[in-house]
């Protein structure tokens, strides 16, 4: 079979057990996730919601396969320093899974699992070894003797026994936790032992060899990890599986289905990475030949055949990466896991230096058409993306090889420095401030080298960083509510503001109570849309719910713990309107401003996320940047729309009638149940032909007037290639646009004050004063009264230009004021000089006029080449302006013009320094005046 055979084959056999195919889920976690995951690392990351509960799994029955992306190169899941070293360790993956939502359990997990691999697929069943989950003391759970029979029984068919192919593992390797909390099990493991003779008989299990590799995990989740430590049962049991696909290709193929186990399979050797490397053997002119190094071998020892079968694996593993989260919208960037991304990219272009490509020899994103046409039927977003991650991967690598060769250079010149095998951390971090080099890359030289990096001063270097990052991060207490009955709340709130409803459960949570109801008008957030507030009433008293939460179908209002209601109590549901209508608005504005983007800027332009509230839009997309006339048509496009009063309408169709629609904007990576929400602007509600369409299930406006005002706030980069706007609507416009009026006017009134004193300055050297025209003073209500943006943008652009004309001609006035300033002074200090200088005697001066003259007079005394000291005094009306000069003789005397001045501004509160030659500085006590110099003297 073939890599993409084998795939299909798992999904179709699971397909076969009456489970729904889904698509792979983003590499970028859901926003929750992303408090704490930087990549999706396992498949089951998708699913979590209904392992929790709050959400319901829209398969019918709730069983689900994939194969999902996952990435582990950064956090506690990191695999990036074993890439190209060993057989089976990669940046990306693909998890192949099955899943089971409170559906069948241990007994079909296990039996399906060993139908597929040993009776489809022919694994031989004596070199398989199943892991059970056996705990020590002080671990949870207990003894998993269910999971021990079913394997059992399934082996002694086979002709195996069982107290050989079965092995026990603690907490460590057989029991499965999403985090510190949360829904958790014990799980079962299939090794294969990969020995020649397949006689290692489990002692190879869980002790790190790749002669004996895992290649499936079923979890078995049913407890919840509670905050106190406790695990107590969950109201339903799940089933998560997870099989490596690589390592499913690198068994079959590797060993000629299972006839030849002569040679160490290899995750590289099979056609899911072969294709990349007759391209990159294309590329470059070098041969692959699939040779590893020893565990633990000297690196430095590598030959040049050696190094170059490396660099082979961690660009193809590399080039995986990179061109997945591209894809996915997870652009190279600066921080977290675009940073991450970003590293992983200059690995492998420092790589491809041991493949003779060069700065003036890119290759990196030659390579992804390859990877395209390799997978992207599976991945469709690869192949709708594959212009954007061409574009960006040859961006980032022509960036970094500006920097690389210099960064080279200079590591090595400083490892000629080193005496005692270890690199200093200063200059690690020299090279990742200066030279963009990520710290595991000058590792990485470094270990070629034979050397160490000082990692303790680099991290002391990094702290502040780090401080930031640690204060950055959130700890999120993740809980399973149990639901005690099959509550389901019907949501009216497209309808409706306000609705009686009964109530169906209550559950305590810290300081609140989680009301849950049989209907609600109330939003619960998701989706980047707020969740309403509003108003509880129980027997005549009203209650504030301060928020609404989805748990599986039912709907939970957050309402103070000393609210006295019980189960049963009919209550009245008051959304919040003045709150309410205004999300609605910036709602439908986000829908409008997506049709916008694709209409002026391209379709290509994909949605990263939104997030909309009372006050404001805020919308995330992938594009290059995108300009002021873009940005101003988008906007009249919005407002167009907003003046026409289009309806917006929604209606609910099957998914499959739709899927693939252009027109409709459906996202990759996101899960759709069998019935989706169209929500379209424009056009017939049954027809479907509106000119904006977009699956959502938020609360939107009834026609696109109620939105009124759109104006776009900002504009600009948040990672690389990704842009985001901010925006307002209504209300919120208008105050925006008032306050940009109030401020135009401010500025407009600081202009006109720094002009008279400006003007005053230059009278007082006779030269002509400045004539600035006052900017235009916009009269905010007489033009919000027009309504017509286009206008109002263009008065308000009339004032902006007119302000920044008037501040660079004050610029040019103040330049040109300093030097006529600098001009009068130079003469004055030329005319003071020569009668000074002419009396051969040390030079003590004051003058009350600008700073700049004292320059001028240490000029001159240079120039003329005074040879005794000086100390000279100008006195602007604010501070003393100091200064102290010693010529040859002063200095033969031993007299040093920086201890002096030290000395004597010290006496009027003052400071300042310098050389011996020539010092600086100024003291705020303008009284001491007199003292000053009756101290210069007695110095002289």
């Amino acid at each position: 079979m073939t890599a993409a055979e084998i795939r299909q084959s798992f999904l179709d056999f699971f397909k076969e057990k009456q489970h729904t195919i889904v698509p792979s889920a983003s590499l970028l976690p859901s926003a929750e996730a992303q408090k704490t995951l930087m990549f999706t690392n396992a498949g089951m990351n998708p699913f979590v919601p209904y392992f929790l509960g709050v959400e319901t799994p829209p398969y019918t029955p709730p069983r689900a396969t994939d194969t999902q992306k996952c990435i582990r190169a950064g956090g506690k899941h990191n695999d990036l320093e074993d890439v190209g070293y060993d057989t089976y360790h990669h940046t990306f993956f693909e998890m192949l899974g099955n899943w089971s939502f409170g559906d069948y359990f241990k007994k079909e997990a296990i039996e399906w699992a060993w139908e597929l691999v040993v009776e489809r697929w022919g694994f031989p069943a004596n070199r398989l070894y199943a892991t059970v989950y056996a705990p020590k003391e002080g671990d949870p759970g207990e003894f998993d003797q269910d999971a021990w029979d079913i394997w059992a029984e399934l082996f002694r068919k086979a002709g195996c026994d069982p107290a050989v192919q079965i092995v026990n593992g603690n907490v460590k390797d057989n029991f499965w936790m999403m985090g510190e909390t949360g829904p958790c099990g014990p799980c079962s493991e299939l090794h294969v032992d990969l020995t020649p003779n397949g006689d290692s008989a489990g002692k190879l299990v869980n002790n790190d060899s790749d002669l004996c590799i895992e290649i499936w995990n079923l979890v078995f989740i049913q407890y919840n990890a509670e905050a106190d430590g406790t695990f107590r049962d969950l109201p339903a049991k799940h089933i998560d599986t997870g099989m490596g696909f690589e390592r499913a290709c690198s068994i079959i193929k590797g060993t000629n289905g299972f006839t030849d186990f002569s040679k160490k399979p290899s995750n590289y050797a099979t056609d899911v990475f072969t294709p990349l490397f007759s391209k990159l053997e294309e590329l470059s002119g070098k041969t692959y030949v699939n040779i590893y190094p020893e565990p633990g071998a000297d690196r430095t020892a590598f030959s040049e055949e050696m190094k170059t079968a490396i660099a082979f694996r961690v660009i193809a593993d590399h080039l995986r990466t990179l061109s997945f989260s591209i894809a996915d919208g997870i652009m190279p960037g600066n921080s977290g896991r675009n940073y991450v991304l970003r590293r992983i990219l200059r690995r492998a272009v420092r790589y491809g230096r041991q493949l003779g490509f060069s700065g003036d020899k890119p290759f990196f994103s030659a390579l992804v058409s390859t990877l395209v046409d390799q997978m992207g039927e599976v991945f469709p977003e690869l192949k709708a993306r594959q212009e954007v991650v061409r574009q960006t991967l040859e961006t980032e690598e022509a960036s970094f090889n500006q920097t690389l060769d210099r960064g080279l250079k200079r590591f090595e010149d400083a490892v000629v420095e080193v005496s005692n095998g270890t690199l200093s951390g200063d200059i690690a971090f020299e090279l990742y401030d200066t030279f963009g080099f990520p710290i595991d890359l000058t590792e990485l030289v470094c270990a070629e080298r034979g050397l160490k990096v000082d990692m303790p001063r680099f991290e002391e270097l990094m702290e502040q960083q780090r401080e930031r990052a640690r204060a950055a991060q959130k700890s999120t207490v993740v809980r399973a509510l149990d639901l005690t009955t099959e509550a389901v709340t019907e949501f009216g709130g497209f309808e409706s503001d306000e609705l009686e409803a009964t109530v169906l459960e209550i559950h305590p949570q810290d300081d609140t109570l989680f009301v849950i109801t049989d209907q609600t008008p109330f939003y619960a957030e998701m989706g980047g849309q707020s969740g309403d507030t509003g108003n509880l009433v129980v027997s005549g008293t009203e209650y504030p719910i301060s928020g609404t939460q989805q748990i599986g179908r039912a709907r939970a209002h957050i309402v103070d713990s000393s609210v006295e209601i019980k189960t049963g109590d009919r209550i009245t549901l008051k959304v919040d309107t003045t709150r309410r209508r205004p999300i609605e608005a910036h709602h439908s504005a986000t829908h409008l401003l997506h049709w916008a983007l694709h209409e002026v800027v391209s379709k290509d332009a994909s949605q990263q996320g939104s997030s909309v509230d009372e006050n404001r839009l805020r919308f995330d997309f992938n594009s290059a940047a995108v300009t002021p006339e873009q940005l101003a048509a988008m906007e009249e496009k919005v407002n167009a729309s907003i003046l026409a009063n289009d309806a917006v309408s929604w209606k609910e169709v099957a998914h499959e009638s739709i899927k693939g629609r252009p027109d409709i904007m459906q996202f990759f990576g996101d899960k759709y149940g069998d019935t989706v929400r169209v929500v379209q602007i424009g056009g017939e509600r049954e027809a479907l032909n509106g000119y904006s369409m977009e699956l959502c299930g938020g609360t939107h406006v009834r026609n696109t007037g109620e939105i009124g005002l759109f104006k776009i706030k900002s504009e600009g980069a948040i990672a690389s290639g990704v842009r985001r706007i901010e925006a307002v609507c209504g209300n919120s416009a208008l105050e925006y646009l008032r306050d940009l009026v109030v401020q135009l006017a401010q500025e407009s009134e600081a202009i006109q004050a720094k002009l008279a004193p400006l003007n005053a300055k230059l009278a007082g050297i006779e030269e002509p004063v400045l004539v600035i025209a006052p900017p235009p003073v916009l009269n905010a209500d007489a033009l919000f009264a027009v309504g017509d943006i286009k206008a109002i943008n263009a008065a308000i652009s009339e004032v902006q230009s007119a302000i920044e004309s008037a501040k660079n001609e004050l610029i040019e006035g103040e330049k040109r004021f300093k030097k006529l300033q600098a001009s009068a002074a130079a003469k004055m200090a030329d005319e003071a000089l020569a009668e000074l200088i002419e009396k051969g005697e040390p030079i003590i001066v004051s003058f009350e006029s600008d700073a700049s003259l004292l320059q001028e007079l240490q000029n001159g005394l240079k120039k003329k080449q005074f040879a005794g000291p000086a100390f000279l005094i100008v006195d602007d009306g604010d501070k003393l302006h100091l200064a102290t000069y010693c010529g040859d003789d002063a200095l033969a005397k031993g007299l040093k013009a920086g201890d002096l001045l030290r000395e004597l501004a010290a006496i009027a509160g003052g400071k300042g320094g310098g050389k011996p030659d020539q010092a600086r500085g100024a003291a705020p006590d303008r009284s001491k005046l007199e003292e000053l110099k009756a101290a210069a003297a007695a110095k002289f």
